[in-house]
């Protein structure tokens, strides 16, 4: 072993006898560990929470919404078939499925609640969609054209007081013109099934009836408002959003889902940038700290200093020796914050919970964040950034305090030992 492994190691560890100075130092050398296991286990945490929030928000939305979306242009298409069989035809393009999208309002025994309501075609809409998988009660296949079957978010279910084999009375914007004037459409369905997708904005506010009856209550006749299509790769999309017109006879406006949600998830990466940068200001300061520890155990060890220079350290050996002192300070704070924070990352569908009993605060409102579980995916990728980041930030801060060290002159620092 290198002498100046051996001494710096012999530095890093604290006496059992320590006193006075040695022993503030010994104090600050394990503040600046647990600062640094702290900022990293934060950062662990923050962007694993942060990762899964984004991925099981485009899942939760997707498996609800679509990856692309062809319409007409006035908010109507015929000839839907020919159009989904033209789109079809992309080779990314794995299922279409038509649909109506029109806004309703709701009644059931005296509640009362606006709603979105989509039209679908049950066999083709399993291709596109995921509520076969988001089903809590009755059947999406119940949905039968001319049986005037509905299918309600749980919320929505739960807001009206509505329960399957219910009926509940839509009413469509879309009026009856007569010489007194212009009345709703009104038509009583019945509750066959309840779906939750996991996501408040879907669960609370989108209803489910066949294509057919959507059809009949808004007089589109044939028509239909677009036509749904899922591909292979969802970030494909807008590469197939772009390619898809040129495919497609007519005029129709192609939309993809990283257009129609780009608010949620800009809102999530600019966020995710922020917390990075400012979670690393909590590494930053560990990394002070360890300047100031350098700094104390220099001004301590002068006199050890100057005696390895009389016995022929070079400046750089001593260097080398708080290089390594500060090294391993950052070494065991980033090992007990890589731990902590996958620990903790792992096991979040636990502490939360916990934390909330405890506590008796709700720390989780899926009111307020869309979804109703906080997730939780940890990236390789992310964790070896973090540590990385964090060491050369470490071996930075003892580059200035060892550099001090290596100018002590010895016949100074043995003038009056």
């Amino acid at each position: 072993m290198r002498y100046e492994i051996l001494v710096g190691l012999r530095y890093t560890r604290s006496r059992k006898r320590a006193q006075g100075r040695n022993r503030f130092i010994s104090f600050i050398s394990l503040v600046s560990m647990l600062g640094t296991a702290l900022g990293i286990a934060a950062l662990i945490v923050v962007l694993s929470v942060m990762n899964g929030f984004q991925e099981e928000l485009r899942t939760r939305i997707l498996g609800v919404a679509s990856h692309v979306q062809v319409s007409g242009f006035d908010g109507e298409l015929d000839a839907w078939q020919q159009v989904a069989d033209q789109a079809a035809r992309h080779p990314d393009v794995v299922a279409t499925a038509p649909y109506i999208q029109e806004q309703g309002m709701l009644s059931f025994d005296q509640a009362v609640r606006g709603t979105l309501v989509r039209g679908v075609l049950p066999g083709a809409e399993d291709g596109v969609a995921d509520f076969v998988r988001f089903m809590r009660s009755g059947s999406f296949d119940a949905l039968q054209p001319g049986r005037f079957g509905i299918v309600l978010g749980r919320d929505l279910a739960f807001a009206l007081q509505a329960q399957v084999g219910d009926k509940v009375t839509l009413i469509a914007p879309q009026g009856l013109v007569t010489p007194a004037a212009v009345l709703p459409r009104v038509k009583q369905f019945e509750v066959v099934g309840i779906f939750e997708a996991g996501m408040f904005e879907y669960d609370s506010g989108l209803a489910l009836i066949h294509l057919r009856d959507a059809q009949a209550l808004y007089r589109m006749d044939e028509r239909v408002s677009g036509v749904r299509l899922k591909l292979d790769d969802l970030f494909a999309a807008p590469r197939v959003a772009r390619e898809l017109p040129g495919l497609i006879e007519g005029a129709v406006a192609v939309s993809d889902w990283t257009r129609s949600h780009a608010n949620f998830f800009r809102a999530v990466a600019l966020e995710k940038t922020m917390m990075t940068i400012i979670l690393f200001l909590i590494v930053a300061v560990a990394a002070f700290n360890i300047v100031s520890t350098l700094v104390m155990a220099v001004q301590e060890k002068y006199a050890d200093i100057a005696i390895l220079r009389t016995l022929g350290a070079s400046p750089a050996s001593i260097m080398a020796i708080f290089v390594l002192q500060g090294a391993i300070i950052g070494l065991v704070g980033l090992a007990a914050g890589v731990a902590g924070g996958l620990l903790l990352a792992h096991n979040l569908d636990v502490v939360i919970p916990a934390l909330e009993q405890i506590t008796g605060a709700t720390l989780w409102n899926k009111e307020i964040y869309y979804i109703s579980e906080l997730p939780s995916k940890v990236l390789p990728a992310d964790v070896i950034t973090i540590v990385s980041l964090s060491f050369v930030l470490t071996l930075v801060a003892t580059l200035y305090p060892s550099w001090r060290a290596s100018r002590v002159n010895p016949a100074e620092a043995l003038r009056y030992e």
